[in-house]
């Protein structure tokens, strides 16, 4: 597909993560260094702490710049879909890129892909997408035209999505490929601080009111919930990726199995929800069951058409349905 194709356009989902943005940021690079025409387009905002990226400034946000996006999908014989398993992920994005007649490629990470491209490379035990990108540019001999700034995308990529390593990350191989970016000459540490550390005063002090004031503590049950709703998002002036890896925060403390957050989408009339686990407590299970999503065992989300205190009711119906796998000191899969 690749030395076929001419005009490449490269999507991910919805709310694009460190993965989605450094995968395809370091996909459009090492497919530009093959002289191919090549656009990333995602489907609205993306954090402000993965713009440090080169060439992120030249992302296309499709709910500001649709008619630009359509051109460029309507002129491409290769559409990429990256960190997206269906064509849900991309939001109203999704509708032109069904609808294209370009060739479609999936390399993706996440369960039960959905069959609407032509090749899948999907595999679920992956720490992240970047990590499938790297694999695949490795398989077909191009490591070493790889650049320092794809090199900078995939870390990048594969630190966020591990929680710097910290969880999905015991295959040997993974720092192998940590090894091969690093002799790129990436600044690891550096990276870790232009993510970890580029937030604003008000982002440290919504922190602050989440712990202190938003999360409830289920000791019987090894679970966490805490709520924001938009008024409390704008009274702390949220800009998006403020609470980014604020979900993780809850399983720091001892004994805890399992952690949710709800929010009120800052854009739509539905709540977001985020669940974090650990060990094997299926919180993708859990997102499938009660809040219309998915994802990892440890990691998942999904959406609600609902108000809040509707969605909290749902929550606390989860964690009532799984007490038994929650109180268990071996939570299994069932």
């Amino acid at each position: 597909m690749f030395d076929a194709c001419r005009q490449v356009v490269i999507v991910t989902h919805v709310s694009a993560d460190g993965d989605a943005i450094g995968s395809s940021l370091a996909m459009a690079e090492y497919l530009k260094k093959k002289g191919k025409m090549v656009r990333v387009i995602v489907p609205n905002y993306f954090p402000d702490f993965l713009r440090w990226m080169t060439d992120a400034d030249k992302i296309v946000q499709y709910d500001r710049h649709r008619a630009a996006a359509k051109t460029y999908i309507s002129c491409a014989d290769l559409i990429i879909c990256l960190d997206i398993n269906e064509p849900a992920r991309l939001d109203d994005l999704a509708t032109p890129i069904v609808a294209s007649n370009a060739k479609k490629m999936m390399i993706d990470h996440h369960l039960q892909p959905k069959r609407f491209c032509d090749l899948i490379i999907s595999y679920p035990d992956a720490s992240s997408t970047c990590e499938l990108v790297f694999r695949l540019i490795d398989a077909i001999g191009g490591v070493g035209q790889l650049t320092k700034a794809a090199a900078e995308d995939l870390y990048a990529g594969m630190c966020t999505d591990t929680g710097k390593f910290s969880y999905n990350a015991n295959d040997p191989d993974i720092y192998i490929i940590l090894s091969e970016l690093l002799r790129k000459g990436i600044d690891k540490d550096k990276i870790n601080r232009r993510i970890y550390n580029n937030y604003t005063e008000a982002r440290f002090r919504l922190l602050g009111y989440i712990l202190s004031e938003k999360l409830q503590v289920f000791p019987e049950l090894h679970a966490s919930l805490f709520t924001l709703t938009r008024d409390e998002l704008s009274r702390f002036k949220y800009l998006k990726g403020d609470t980014e890896g604020v979900v993780n925060m809850p399983l720091e403390i001892k004994g805890m199995k399992l952690s949710m957050y709800l929010r009120e989408d800052t854009e739509k009339p539905r709540i977001l929800a985020s669940l974090r686990s650990v060990d094997d407590f299926p919180a993708n299970r859990m997102a499938a069951e009660f809040f219309g999503g998915g994802g990892h065992l440890n990691a998942a989300g999904g959406n609600l058409p609902c108000t809040m205190q509707e969605a909290i009711e749902i929550a606390h119906k989860a964690l009532e349905a799984y007490r038994p796998l929650l109180v268990d000191s071996h939570a299994s899969q069932g």
